[in-house]
């Protein structure tokens, strides 16, 4: 895919995690012609960073080695700019180029939602998954003191990835409380795999102190963090630390499916059996269509493989195991919904908006997103709300869903060409 050109195939997978590599070499294997497009350097997304340790994942190296054998042509470090039917623009280090689709297989994922508590832009404040990315791109952690801190089943597999290089991680404070964690394992009976991958995960990280009803109240620091004051069953404490991991759910990359016109049912991408959007030819797989975790993904990105390419009774083979998992989906968001004193934690002079510097006190004063957009430039920056708009839902319980192209930040030229293209200009 060259400057300039346009290119063509049957089916267009955008997104290289686990739902996207499935749906693709699904969709390969019924002799289609299918292009993967990821902005990463390798597939393999977030969850499956193509690095050594990943190669003894069971999942991992399985979808890997089916994806190596397939005919799908990989289109790494690249990202779409704008879509409109049947066609994408696409980005690379120094192209722009048109690819034309039959069909279109979305598996986005979905990115990590931030909350904003006083010193949470302190350098070393991270994304619990942020932090585990960084490892493994090069990041030493090695005698570093972390606190895991957010909710969900996540925070587990990061303290246990971090006390496998080295880090001292000092506990892992998890949101929900114990009586809510108990009913959840009871639910966990029926998927014995994940028990054991738990309590593997459990066993990695055993020196580490898990701290249920509690979270951080403060990042505490000058040029960066130093410690972190949490509130553990209603005690204040505070913690020395080089780092703090926070992970407050998941938020889905819905951008593009909304710039193709794909409707959203609560802000998630809207999908029938088949995975197939209200926009006919355009499938959605995997986080967008509501967060489920590794395995469900899998399972819809297969299934949007076959529906795409017409082989309907084969998608239909995977529902009963996709509603099995579905159901995990739904009692993990119950376990960990976020409670309501984690919209208690910011101050009036906290930032929200980290792009603009924007306050939650006068982010507050407005009655909407919208509003508040165009009052203070909250969500105007690079992140283009990405971080803040997440916040302003879970704070105010606002509609933050609205998509507008560019999708990602993109070059002056890369914009121009695609308005020439898009407004009828030289092809």
């Amino acid at each position: 895919m060259s400057n300039g050109s346009a290119t063509s195939a049957d089916v267009a997978v955008i997104g290289g995690g686990p739902a996207g590599i499935a749906g693709a070499v699904t969709a390969a294997e019924s002799e289609r012609d299918v292009v993967l497009i990821d902005d990463n350097a390798k597939p393999g997304g977030q969850i499956w960073r193509r690095s050594i340790e990943n190669q003894n994942s069971q999942h991992a190296a399985f979808w890997f080695e089916r994806l190596a054998k397939s005919r799908v042509r990989v289109v790494s470090g690249s990202r779409v700019i704008h879509a409109e039917r049947g066609e994408l623009q696409v980005e690379t280090d120094d192209s722009i180029s048109r690819l034309r689709f039959e069909k279109l297989i979305l598996a986005t994922g979905a990115r990590e939602l931030f909350l904003p508590f006083p010193g949470w832009t302190l350098p070393n404040v991270v994304g619990s998954g942020g932090l585990q990315a960084l490892v493994k791109s090069g990041l030493d952690v090695a005698k570093k003191r972390v606190v895991v801190a957010g909710t969900g089943p996540l925070l587990l597999a990061v303290a246990a990835y971090l006390c496998a290089h080295g880090a001292e991680v000092v506990c892992i404070c998890e949101q929900a409380p114990m009586s809510t964690l108990t009913n959840f394992a009871g639910t966990m009976l029926r998927f014995p795999a994940k028990i054991s991958e738990a309590v593997k995960l459990r066993l990695a990280s055993r020196k580490t102190s898990y701290l249920t009803n509690a979270w951080p109240v403060a990042a505490i620091g000058g040029e960066r963090l130093e410690s972190v004051r949490i509130s553990d069953n209603g005690r204040l404490r505070e913690i020395p630390c080089d780092y703090l991991a926070c992970g407050f759910h998941l938020v889905p990359n819905t951008e593009l499916a909304q710039l193709l016109g794909c409707q959203l049912s609560d802000e998630f991408v809207a999908t029938d059996d088949y995975q197939q959007t209200s926009m006919g030819k355009v499938y959605c797989a995997g986080e967008p269509t509501g967060i489920g975790g590794m395995e469900l993904s899998i399972l819809e990105g297969r299934i949007a493989g076959h529906a795409a390419t017409n082989k309907k009774d084969e998608a239909s083979r995977l529902f009963t195991e996709r509603a099995r998992y579905r159901k995990l989906a739904l009692a993990m968001e119950k376990t960990f919904r976020l409670r309501h004193e984690l919209k208690e934690l910011a101050s009036e002079d906290t930032l929200v908006c980290r792009c603009e510097d924007v306050t939650l006190g006068r982010v507050r004063k407005h009655t909407s997103w919208k509003a508040a957009k165009l009052h203070t430039r909250c969500g105007m920056g690079p992140c283009q709300g990405r971080v803040c708009g997440a916040a302003a839902r879970f704070l105010f319980g606002w509609n933050v869903a609205a998509s507008r192209p560019p999708v990602f930040p993109a070059r002056c030229s890369s914009l121009a060409e695609v308005s020439s293209q898009v407004h009828g200009g030289s092809q």
